[in-house]
């Protein structure tokens, strides 16, 4: 088939877990698809990745949104106009004009809008329009505003949640299909719009990239957690781990060390480095310091509470046998069994607790990590991903060419 895809990011290099999904599904997909990609970019620099995408896609374009989301025109037309903050940052006039002249220029079986809120770039049209949802954004921004203390500032981002909410729910329903990432979104979508008919595509992990642990011993443990900081949740957890977590395990193992790593670590962070705190703020591209860190890491430890997000970080502790210890809220959409392939807490001290038997138990943490490994082997590849997302591909064309 011919597909018109539409991205809120470049999705190289693959250091976001939204990059890192579009990414992979693009590479297996193209084998049996033309994809022309239309993506956002925030800066020209940008344009020197276009070429690892063009091995894969037929053509690729590129869309400048600004660089801060913070701009005059972003703030006013979010306070004067229908559309959500988020739609409005992540809206570009000549990606509209752009989608409406290729769609009359070229014939497409399926336009594939990725994230709801590239949604206001497609024209009315007869061809099936599939909308993959990586999270359900209402719920993520809804927890951070309950958060806020400022009662003015709370009830005036208050009222861009309800808009968000309103625009999320009135795409899903405009769209010839919809895609879940989670069991858990894809209740919470069906709750909102009882009439979707919603397909499931979890995320998956890169199994040869990572190299895999063989001994879980350490003489100076270090626990590890990985993100994009880029994310409110990720920056969330962080800090969950370092003032609440943490302190916890120090305690009663001085030898353990904490290991943040990840791309656009904020300055909160940065200056918590200490000689058993390591922040190591990397480049987007630097994959193999990303791999570096979970093959020298002694377990994984994700204090998730915010809602939304990828999960991807968590799949790639399981795909490198690292042990991991996260939240009921971090191993949703992880297919995992608490005890078998993967710890679940939710109490700062559970979780510290949970640490400290996995770094002091070789035993344990043996059994969890190669449990886990085998899990994302049988049920998490990318290339199993993306034979549903292509399932659903024939089922959407093939339905709307019906009616």
């Amino acid at each position: 088939m011919k597909i018109l895809m539409l991205t809120p990011y470049l999705p190289f290099p693959d250091s976001s877990g939204g990059q890192i999904r579009s990414y992979n599904l693009i590479k297996d997909l193209s084998k049996k698809h033309d994809i022309t990609l239309f993506s956002l970019i925030k800066d020209d620099q940008e344009k020197k990745f276009i070429s690892e995408l063009e091995k894969y896609c037929k053509e690729v374009q590129v869309f400048k949104r600004s660089k801060s989301p913070w701009t005059l025109r972003n703030i006013l037309l979010t306070g004067f106009g229908p559309y959500p903050f988020l739609v409005i940052r992540n809206l570009s006039p000549k990606e509209k004009g752009a989608v409406k002249a290729e769609i009359q220029k070229n014939k497409y079986d399926l336009i594939h809008a990725e994230t709801f809120y590239v949604m206001p770039h497609i024209p009315e049209t007869k061809i099936p329009i599939l909308l993959v949802e990586q999270t359900i954004e209402y719920l993520v921004y809804r927890h951070f505003v309950k958060g806020i203390k400022n009662i003015f500032v709370r009830i005036l981002l208050s009222i861009d949640v309800a808009k968000l909410r309103f625009w999320e729910t009135s795409f899903w329903k405009k769209a010839d299909g919809v895609v879940a990432v989670s069991e858990a979104d894809k209740k919470e979508m069906l709750k909102l719009a009882p009439d979707l008919d919603v397909g499931l595509v979890p995320n998956g992990v890169s199994l040869d990239f990572f190299k895999i642990k063989g001994s879980w011993s350490q003489k100076n443990p270090k626990i590890l957690f990985v993100a994009n900081f880029k994310w409110l949740q990720n920056v969330e957890a962080a800090e969950l781990l370092l003032d609440e977590v943490f302190p916890l395990i120090h305690k009663k193992n001085p030898s353990v060390k904490v290991w943040i790593v990840g791309q656009h670590i904020p300055e909160s962070i940065l200056n918590r480095r200490r000689t058993n705190v390591i922040v190591d703020n990397l480049r987007e591209d630097d994959q193999e310091g990303i791999r570096n860190a979970y093959y020298e890491s002694t377990a994984f430890v994700s204090p998730l509470r915010g809602p939304g997000g990828t999960r991807l970080k968590h799949f790639a502790a399981m795909a490198a046998k690292l042990p991991l210890i996260t939240t009921s809220v971090g191993a949703e959409g992880l297919g995992a069994t608490n005890e078998e392939n993967i710890i679940v807490q939710d109490e700062p001290i559970s979780l510290a607790q949970s640490t400290l038997e996995i770094i002091g138990n070789e035993k344990k943490a043996k059994f969890i990590a190669e449990n886990a490994r085998k899990l994302v082997e049988e049920k998490f590849s990318w290339y199993k991903m993306s034979e549903y997302l292509d399932r659903i591909y024939e089922d959407t064309a093939y339905d709307s060419h019906k009616t």
